[in-house]
């Protein structure tokens, strides 16, 4: 990974951050984008001097999109798309800014970044662009069906561009599902016996096991993987 340069969103998040400590160790530069000013400093700030760059933003527009990358200083040789919103869904015709939410800050943007990603990829080497979807899209999930519903949608983004972007770049996806970070505290807070039950492995997942299968898909041992949605939840999917 030496000199590489990485962009990951949602860098101020437990997951987003921990991919970023993982590909500095193996020697990566990363710039960290997030809407969080004050988290983005404090991360940076735990790393050495120099090995990352931050960048406030929503990814808002394809021009946001455009701008975080070129913020990485050179050609970037992989995007690690981490942001997005989880929120409950009413399912109420009056709260559709709900729906809109989920698809912009999750869906909308990662085509954006793929978009702007094209002309701003490092082609001397094969790329990498990992994604963010969720085993909510694979068994559905009560109360949140635009989340679901969108991180379904980076599945079919991933497979898509997959094939389109080969053979210069692979295109993966991490699914998650029950993971330690602030964006789930309130679930596994209420949930937490009856996630705990469908578990085999009897615990939630922790972000830097998210990120070792994020930084293998960055890395020379994926370097036939691409198209893909690998689960990381602890065994409650076996398909």
């Amino acid at each position: 990974m030496a000199e590489r340069r990485f962009v990951i969103t949602g860098g101020a998040g437990g997951i987003g951050s921990a991919c970023a400590r993982q590909l500095i160790e193996l020697g990566a530069k990363v710039t960290l984008v997030d809407i969080d000013k004050g988290r983005l400093e404090r991360v940076r700030d735990g790393f050495p001097t120099g090995s990352a760059d931050i960048v406030v933003s929503a990814i808002d527009s394809p021009a946001e999109a455009a701008r975080v990358l070129d913020a990485a200083g050179g050609a970037v040789f992989g995007l690690v798309h981490m942001a997005g919103v989880f929120e409950p869904d009413p399912l109420d015709a009056d709260r559709h800014d709900v729906w809109d939410r989920a698809m912009a800050a999750n869906l909308t943007n990662a085509y954006d970044l793929a978009v702007a990603y094209q002309s701003r990829r490092d082609t001397s080497q094969v790329g990498r662009i990992v994604f963010c979807s969720s085993t909510a899209y694979r068994r559905g999930t009560a109360g949140y069906v635009a989340y679901a519903s969108a991180k379904a949608g980076i599945v079919g983004l991933t497979r898509s561009l997959s094939r389109q972007f080969a053979p210069h770049t692979l295109v993966n996806a991490v699914a998650p599902s029950a993971i330690l970070t602030s964006m789930t505290v309130d679930v596994l807070k209420h949930r937490s016996d009856a996630l705990l039950a469908g578990i085999p492995l009897g615990r939630f997942g922790e972000a830097e096991e998210v990120a070792s299968v994020v930084t293998f898909l960055c890395g020379p041992g994926s370097s036939y993987v691409t198209g893909q949605t690998i689960n990381v939840d602890g065994g409650t999917l076996n398909a």
